[in-house]
């Protein structure tokens, strides 16, 4: 008999009443195919919504009819200095099918500039306190003819410890400095591409965390406002979002900022990998048949090949939306239509909620995800992929499925080796970690030269990263990674480990109950849940 499945009125919700499909839960590298108990509640991600049949026209289009201010055209002089910010490697996830969109919005605002005479032009990456940009990245982002026609002179990398490069702009009420790119403040028009993923993307975030530096970043990526905010991606309910904002107006106050904010559906995968992003009962023969081979082919690669063959496959996002203008009127628009995109209307909370972590974040791009990156997916991003309320229950259990190797990328995260290994062990309390370490971590020489002369993360990175999770650890009782190829990385985050996703279950359902309550989030690609 085929399997029988219950809908709620929203079709990307299952209920799985009796044996049906395995369901496919991302295993760091790998793709693993699981039986999960009758009940269990499974979540998809809507369907792309289709990309816009004219990229390019849409984009000259907001150019041309922006929110809140006049036209860019119209804001144009010979002689004048602009410099173009650009959001960095970090999104989306993976990196885009080339030519990327941020490559076709600056060929239309080039073209522009050139046609009204302005020649002082500089192209910055945003890139804040992450590591630099590679050339080989940042040539492929903007193609060849823009990158060999700028770089290195007037298209670079933001230096967040440059001592000349950032500029005092002064403090907000509450005595957050404000503190942005020199080049950027300088500027008569500072136009800012954007890339909205996800609802916490862009907005007044863009310059004014894009844009920093350590002492400017300090007051809010810190443990109080991660544990005030109810879900990164509710920006209503985010107290990192009502800092940040209460900055940027400090920003638009001393700069005049061109906000292009460009929208993005969830095809993260392009064929032979499409059947991955589709409700599992809904394969065909020949998705079954991908499925096998995917596996197959994987299961006889070594980590470090595997890795390269997935980060080697491009995003096939389209643009689905464009806006230009002043920042809040320009946000307002973006995030209405990064919701409807992204929102899964899904109703009630559960007791334990299972998640697979996929290879990729983004913080480790054509790298390693590493046992601190696992721990931002886990009660970082995937605990706060919900808008409203939490997904899983206060107390709830969360169970990711991930093999949690004790492996580290020197060259992209030397902070995070030492961090691990060094403070971890000594306590986990995010408050004592920042008020113990932090700044011996952003001011170490070593690091300091590693992210300004390399491509190392800045030295306080890693704090961040542990911040990330604080609100999904104060939820949540436990967390299970399931998978684990070792006991030490789960013991050191403070986790409990088991071999398998039924063993995960088992332990989960132990501490609640048979009756327990378990939903799956089934990630990638994004989802919000809109959890009433």
């Amino acid at each position: 008999m085929s399997p029988r499945l219950r809908y709620r009125t929203d079709p990307d919700i299952v209920f799985i009443e009796r044996d049906s499909a395995p369901r496919v839960l991302h295993y760091g590298e790998d793709f693993l195919e699981e039986h999960l108990p009758v009940g269990t509640r499974v979540i998809y991600p809507p369907p792309p919504i289709r990309g816009l049949p004219n990229p390019r026209g849409a984009i000259r289009h907001a150019l041309n009819h922006p929110l809140g201010c006049d036209p860019l055209h119209a804001q144009l002089r010979p002689g004048m200095r602009v410099t173009i910010a650009l959001d960095d490697i970090s999104l989306p996830l993976p990196p885009m099918a080339t030519p990327d969109i941020r490559q076709t919005a600056l060929e239309v605002v080039l073209e522009m500039l050139g046609d009204h005479g302005v020649d002082d032009v500089h192209l910055i990456i945003a890139n804040s306190l992450h590591r630099k940009m590679t050339e080989s990245e940042m040539k492929r982002m903007v193609g060849a003819e823009i990158h060999n026609a700028f770089h290195p002179d007037r298209y670079y990398n933001h230096d967040a410890e440059d001592p000349k490069g950032v500029v005092a702009l002064g403090e907000t009420r509450h005595h957050e400095p404000v503190r942005v790119n020199r080049r950027a403040v300088e500027s008569d028009l500072v136009i800012y591409l954007n890339i909205n993923l996800v609802p916490m993307d862009g907005g007044h975030k863009s310059v004014t965390v894009g844009l920093c530096d350590y002492r400017s970043l300090r007051p809010h990526h810190e443990p109080q406002t991660i544990r005030d905010s109810d879900g990164y991606m509710d920006p209503a309910r985010s107290a990192l979002t009502r800092k940040v904002d209460r900055m940027g107006a400090l920003v638009d106050d001393h700069m005049n900022v061109f906000h292009v904010e460009t929208v993005l559906n969830n095809r993260m995968y392009a064929d032979p990998l499409s059947f991955l992003a589709r409700n599992e009962d809904e394969y065909s023969d020949l998705d079954r048949i991908k499925m096998a081979s995917t596996r197959w082919s994987l299961a006889r690669l070594p980590g470090a090949a595997k890795r390269k063959f997935l980060h080697s496959i491009p995003g096939a996002f389209e643009l689905i939306g464009c806006y230009a203008g002043r920042t809040v009127p320009v946000h307002e628009r973006t995030l209405e239509r990064s919701f409807e995109q992204y929102a899964v209307p899904v109703k009630g909370q559960c007791d334990i909620l299972l998640c697979g972590v996929p290879y990729i974040s983004p913080y480790n791009v054509n790298s390693i995800l590493n046992p601190l990156l696992v721990q931002v997916m886990g009660p970082g991003y995937l605990f706060n992929l919900y808008r409203g309320k939490p997904l899983v229950k206060k107390g709830g259990t969360l169970i990711l499925v991930h093999p949690c190797h004790d492996e580290f990328d020197p060259d992209f995260h030397p902070s995070y080796i030492e961090f691990f290994h060094r403070l971890l062990p000594e306590t986990r309390d995010a408050f004592e970690l920042r008020t113990k370490y932090e700044e011996e971590f952003a001011n170490n020489p070593s690091y300091v030269q590693m992210y300004r002369d390399g491509n190392a993360y800045h030295g306080a990175h890693p704090f961040f990263m542990w911040y990330w999770g604080e609100n999904g650890r104060q939820h949540v009782g436990r967390i299970i990674a399931a998978g684990a190829k070792n006991q030490h990385v789960p013991e050191v985050l403070g986790w409990e480990s088991a071999d398998t996703v039924s063993e995960a279950i088992a332990m989960a359902k132990s501490g609640h109950g048979p009756s327990a309550e378990m939903t799956v989030l089934q990630v990638p690609p994004i989802m919000i849940p809109e959890v009433s």
